[in-house]
């Protein structure tokens, strides 16, 4: 074989290896845009990777410790010291990669409920009841974990109000007393705060417009009085930035690098704080 030939089929293989990478990296339909005039759009898994511990077996937990990941929207794995797994607003777009023991649920958006949990979840709290008559009312517990809920109204899709529509769970974990919010769409009553009595932890919507407005939710948070106040439920970087600049007025605001953090009573800060968790 010629030189030249030999030339010829080195440049005729580099080319064609070079059309493999450039289809391989611009697929002929390009990814979906979420459909923006849903009342609470999808999240779209293709917008970017998201940074998660590599494993969820990692080094177990302290009788007065617990672990909160963030797994995107409204959803949360949170683990207790014996190693039951919940995951809040379970639903079929963003779901922890584990099977959690118990999923809590709201009725709000199809991106905080499901009805088609996985079939080997324990127990599955529905965050509303048979009729507008009968809210859903819990009260488990399950090893060192305790949930109950405190029920709220929500707007339809109509504009007018859904009664019981939405369910704020609380987890008793140890000492601990974490509150997840859910959709909540207006202030609390002193009846409401009465039955969610003292919370440690306030996993909270933040976007402003399709849950609480921002004058509201602040209420809410003031009126609660966690020491740590971890934000959710917020569909671009405007409108955490927005609900932070508030914050910042009452509260100290921190970054965190990695999407779980672990909490007790004892290293629960000071003064109260929100702590942003990334993924999204």
């Amino acid at each position: 074989m010629s030189a030249l030939v030999r030339f010829l089929l080195i440049v005729a293989v580099a080319v064609a290896a070079f059309a493999t990478r450039a289809d391989a990296q611009s697929p002929d339909v390009p990814a979906a845009k979420p459909d923006m005039t849903q009342s609470c759009p999808a999240p779209v898994a293709a917008d970017r990777p998201r940074v998660i511990p590599a494993s969820f077996d990692v080094a177990a937990l302290a009788a007065d410790q617990v672990r909160i990941t963030y797994i995107g929207h409204a959803t949360f794995l949170i683990e207790s010291p014996q190693r039951v797994r919940i995951a809040t607003d379970y639903n079929d777009y963003v779901r922890p990669p584990v099977i959690p023991d118990i999923a809590t649920m709201n009725h709000a958006h199809d991106t905080h409920y499901t009805d088609n949990p996985d079939p080997a979840i324990k127990y599955v709290l529905r965050g509303w009841g048979p009729s507008p008559s009968e809210p859903a009312i819990w009260d488990l517990q399950y090893r060192d974990v305790r949930v109950r809920n405190v029920p709220t109204n929500i707007r339809d899709g109509f504009g007018s109000t859904e009664r019981y529509g939405n369910s704020i769970f609380i987890f008793e974990i140890g000492s601990l007393c974490i509150a997840h919010l859910g959709h909540l769409h207006h202030t609390l009553t002193p009846a409401q705060l009465n039955d969610i009595g003292h919370v440690d932890v306030v996993m909270a919507p933040v976007d402003g417009s399709l849950t609480l407005d921002l004058d509201g939710m602040m209420e809410v948070l003031s009126a609660l009085k966690p020491q740590l106040i971890i934000p959710m439920h917020f569909f671009n970087q405007y409108a955490l930035a927005r609900f932070l600049d508030r914050a910042r007025a009452q509260w100290d605001v921190e970054q965190a690098e990695i999407p779980s953090v672990v909490v007790s009573k004892a290293t629960l800060p000071t003064r109260p704080q929100v702590l942003v968790l990334p993924g999204h």
